[in-house]
């Protein structure tokens, strides 16, 4: 494994990699401010290399339903607590959907 980490723990990097350039875009405000577009795709650049490696060992249903779900209940989290956003609670129940399915997809995958 890269940098001798778990691929578990390279997923929790890629998934952090994923919100951190998630959350670099919406600083960017639509690519006008180019600093943070081109952080952005960096980001996103590193975690896709991270994450092809994780792809190595788990699979890749489990591997991106993870990635996605955690990356979507925690970029919408900073979007609530760092920028207001709204949640309103049919949002919150299909994020926890999102995790539960994400959840259920690692624990029956061999």
């Amino acid at each position: 494994m890269a940098l001798g980490l778990s691929p578990w723990a390279l997923l929790a990097i890629a998934i952090a990699l994923e919100v951190a350039g998630t959350l670099i875009l919406k600083l960017s405000d639509g690519f006008a401010k180019v600093h943070w577009g081109v952080l952005a795709i960096a980001l996103y650049s590193v975690c896709l290399w991270v994450l092809s490696s994780v792809l190595k060992s788990i699979p890749v249903g489990v591997a991106y339903a993870i990635w996605a779900g955690v990356g979507i209940v925690a970029i919408a989290a900073i979007g609530f607590l760092a920028f207001g956003e709204r949640l309103g609670l049919s949002q919150i129940v299909y994020m926890i959907l999102v995790v539960v399915g994400a959840a259920g997809l690692q624990m029956t995958t061999k």
